[in-house]
């Protein structure tokens, strides 16, 4: 019988300490986030493209380079397998013959961030955790209250009192302890800094555990296999803690030690902040390896609207090694980016999401894109979990018994 997983141990990027994976680990000695490492040589004999070509269209479909080395310990509500899909018509606005969408918004939860709840909570499960605690912009702490009701596990949630309003009602319905703080996510992880010191709760913040990351790089796995395994030349992803970036890159270089894809060139990475919160963008253009905080941050695109990342030199670190680059894009150019995905595509995405095609648009006409390569923008959730970035205005109201005439359509 062959292994589930191929976890071999956590190991530290800054000081490269390794650290045992059957025990609860949350950030290195040295205060860097931990990263999961496999046995890719040994996962090579028995992990083929091939055997995956059998296997039902999940994120687990991955297993052996996921942390859970039991299958009982698995919580999933069919998490992965969204779909790659070309857009055409505004491709052709933009000026990309073959622009993409790689859309997380048809998940469960409405949110990619399922990926990273549907692994960390299974891991927390296998490792014995009874109560976790996080803070969210929104998307995460309902994914994580969700998941650990499923596995049974108390989640406590906190998170700004301006989060989208229909997240922390999936926290409330998911029997989640919810607090709402007037202020940022920072200062909603100061409240869960002191929750998990004074009473030793699990802490399920953004990469001070090891596993969400690993949920996250599925992305990378399935834009590559749904490519045909091939590796497209520009991935847009919105950036606010960065794990989904990470986690791509993290993906790539996998998938290159498992001999899947050709060493030497990787799609360039682009990490796409509004302008209102643009703390990697500012370190991007500086050439520096770390972020400053950002100042009195405010952007619609909420999910995004982190001022200092703990993972920061992990995004800039893929940015370099992949020639991609940082990117700032305005309020509007994130409202128009949202209208136009829906009105000429038909998916109502994220702000965060359009974000992503308002940054391929502006990449393309300073000359960054070239018109005839592979573009794929990462939508991260529905945007029907944010009606207030949609203003209806001039509908006309009917009496009972009008009708509709021709020329007023």
């Amino acid at each position: 019988m062959t292994q589930f997983s191929f976890i071999s141990h956590l190991e530290c990027p800054k000081c490269n300490e390794r650290y045992e994976e059957n025990k609860i680990q949350q950030l290195c000695k040295c205060g860097s986030p931990l990263l999961v490492r496999y046995d890719l040589e040994k996962a090579k004999k028995s992990f083929s493209k091939e055997e995956l070509s059998k296997r039902p269209k999940s994120l687990w479909r991955y297993h052996e380079v996921l942390p859970v080395k039991n299958k009982e310990h698995i919580v999933s509500l069919g998490e992965g397998g969204t779909p790659l899909q070309p857009f055409t018509i505004l491709g052709e606005k933009y000026g990309l013959e073959n622009l993409h969408i790689k859309d997380e918004g048809i998940i469960p939860t409405g949110s990619f961030k399922t990926r990273g709840a549907s692994v960390g909570v299974s891991k927390a499960k296998e490792l014995g955790v009874t109560r976790l605690a996080m803070p969210t912009n929104g998307n995460a702490g309902a994914a994580w209250a969700l998941y650990a009701s499923k596995a049974n596990i108390q989640a406590t949630i906190v998170m700004p009192i301006d989060a989208p309003l229909i997240t922390r009602k999936e926290v409330y319905i998911a029997g989640g302890d919810l607090h709402l703080i007037n202020g940022l996510i920072s200062d909603a992880g100061k409240v869960v800094a002191h929750l998990v010191r004074e009473e030793g709760i699990y802490d399920a913040s953004t990469l001070k555990e090891p596993y969400r990351i690993e949920g996250k790089k599925t992305m990378g796995y399935e834009i590559v296999e749904q490519l045909g395994w091939k590796v497209p030349d520009v991935i847009l992803y919105p950036t606010g803690g960065g794990v989904g970036i990470i986690g791509i890159y993290k993906a790539l270089l996998e998938m290159q030690e498992l001999g899947w894809i050709e060493k030497g060139k990787l799609p360039r990475l682009v990490a796409v902040q509004a302008e209102g919160c643009a703390p990697i963008v500012e370190a991007w253009k500086k050439g520096e390896k770390e972020s400053v905080f950002f100042e009195n941050s405010a952007t619609c695109a909420f999910g995004i609207n982190v001022p200092k990342a703990l993972g920061d030199f992990l995004v800039l670190e893929a940015v370099y090694a992949t020639d991609g680059c940082a990117i700032a894009v305005s309020e509007n150019e994130i409202l128009e980016a949202q209208k136009q995905v829906a009105s000429f595509e038909g998916n109502f995405i994220c702000p965060e999401g359009a974000s992503t095609f308002a940054a391929a648009k502006k990449l393309r006409e300073q000359g960054w894109i070239q018109e005839e390569e592979l573009v794929v923008c990462l939508n991260t959730g529905l945007g029907v979990k944010y009606p207030e970035t949609v203003e209806i205005q001039g509908v006309p109201i009917l009496q009972p018994g009008e009708t509709i005439s021709a020329k007023s359509i």
